[in-house]
């Protein structure tokens, strides 16, 4: 079963055939660069927990290496997958590299047959995972050298890791059309795409009593989920929010480490309407998605977003910031806006058209079915380890 090489279009030939009922190879695999799992940290995160625990229910030995504050330091099983916590200093410029290359040095002991590297900025470490025999494949992410939490020399590093990624890998891939682009024009390399999966819960994954200690009723608020960093823009909606006079409660769930500033300007400007509800994962975090009225998709930097896809297939209609990443995930299934007076004139009109909001919801989840399952991306991901093994 031969990886294509040429995924993307939107995501839609991002995946290959199913695959026979036992695999052709036992992998072990491992998936390096997020906090670990379970996910409690972003996007990368819950990649590794869905995209882990499929591979492992196949017969695989998959492990995820994590970082000691999020999955503790004792080593575990979680729903088939070996979590090995690997302890690093923190900081916020040098906590990411340290702890890649600290994991690099033990996973490159392991014998692994497969790396996945999350990030680009970690490329710098392939050639150490190469030399404990494992092929690597790095997924880049989006394009963190636009965030705006960076400096020069933090700017400077992603471009650097960006280059790396197409230099060092056995194979580099994106996780959304816009990504492979963007590396084609600014790099003159075009990478395949595999995208994330959005069907992680269905409705007995949820249940409206998870929202009581939050003081939320089902189907009468606006959801918002992302790291609170200023490119997600938590504080562009609450300024607008409350400049509005809206009544309908406006859910923030998020939040980042080192970002102290923000989170304090974002407190002050938050009215008795909008409310911070900080991290919440687990069947929390899907009962909040599952109960939206509206999922509000704000960020403006990255490739395809898991939790803009869990709402699309589990919650609310979607009212999406007007950016690439986003229209080609959501298509025609959701509103755009472009400010934060087009987002509360958005929001407002699918809280007050209930026919509109449930035909988006409709294609939304279509299109969720059609181009984002997980067990999908699964067959796409085991393909593609298959061929680089067996080369």
């Amino acid at each position: 079963m031969a990886f294509d090489a040429h995924l993307g279009a939107g995501a839609a030939r991002a995946v290959a055939p199913p695959p026979p009922a036992a695999p052709a190879r036992v992998l072990d695999v491992a998936i390096a660069g997020t906090r670990g799992v379970p996910a409690s940290y972003g996007g990368f995160e819950t990649f590794a927990e869905e995209l882990g625990r499929r591979l492992a229910a196949r017969g695989h030995r998959v492990t995820v290496y994590g970082r000691v504050p999020y999955v503790g330091a004792a080593r575990r099983v979680h729903d088939g997958v070996h979590v090995v916590p690997v302890a690093s200093p923190r900081g916020k410029h040098l906590e990411t590299p340290l702890h890649t290359l600290l994991t690099a040095r033990v996973a490159a002991r392991a014998g692994h047959d497969v790396v996945v590297l999350c990030n680009a900025a970690n490329a710098f470490a392939v050639p150490l995972l190469r030399r404990g025999g494992a092929k690597v494949v790095v997924n880049v992410d989006g394009l963190d050298r636009l965030r705006r939490k960076w400096g020069p020399l933090g700017r400077l590093w992603y471009e650097v890791g960006e280059r790396l990624a197409l230099l060092l890998p056995d194979r580099a891939l994106a996780d959304a059309e816009v990504i492979a682009q963007a590396y084609a024009r600014r790099h003159g390399r075009a990478l395949p795409v595999i995208p994330y999966g959005g069907d992680r819960a269905g409705p007995r994954d949820v249940d409206a009593a998870d929202l009581a200690p939050f003081g939320l009723e089902a189907g009468r608020y606006v959801l918002a989920v992302g790291r609170l960093e200023p490119e997600n823009n938590a504080l562009l909606l609450a300024e607008a929010w409350t400049a509005a006079g809206v009544t309908t409660p406006l859910a923030i769930v998020g939040d980042a480490p080192y970002a102290d500033g923000f989170k304090r300007r974002l407190r002050a400007a938050a009215g008795p309407h909008v409310r911070l509800l900080g991290g919440v994962y687990g069947r929390p975090y899907l009962s909040l998605q599952a109960h939206a009225a509206c999922y509000v998709a704000a960020g403006e930097v990255g490739g395809t977003h898991p939790a803009l896809l869990e709402a699309m297939a589990l919650g609310g209609a979607v009212v999406a910031n007007d950016v690439p990443e986003h229209r080609e995930v959501l298509g025609d299934a959701g509103l755009y806006y472009t400010s934060g007076a087009t987002f509360v004139a958005a929001a407002r009109r699918l809280l007050d058209d209930a026919a509109l909001a449930a035909a988006l919801r409709a294609r939304a989840r279509a299109r969720v079915e059609a181009r984002y399952r997980w067990d999908a991306v699964t067959d796409a991901y085991e393909a593609l380890f298959l061929e680089l093994v067996g080369s």
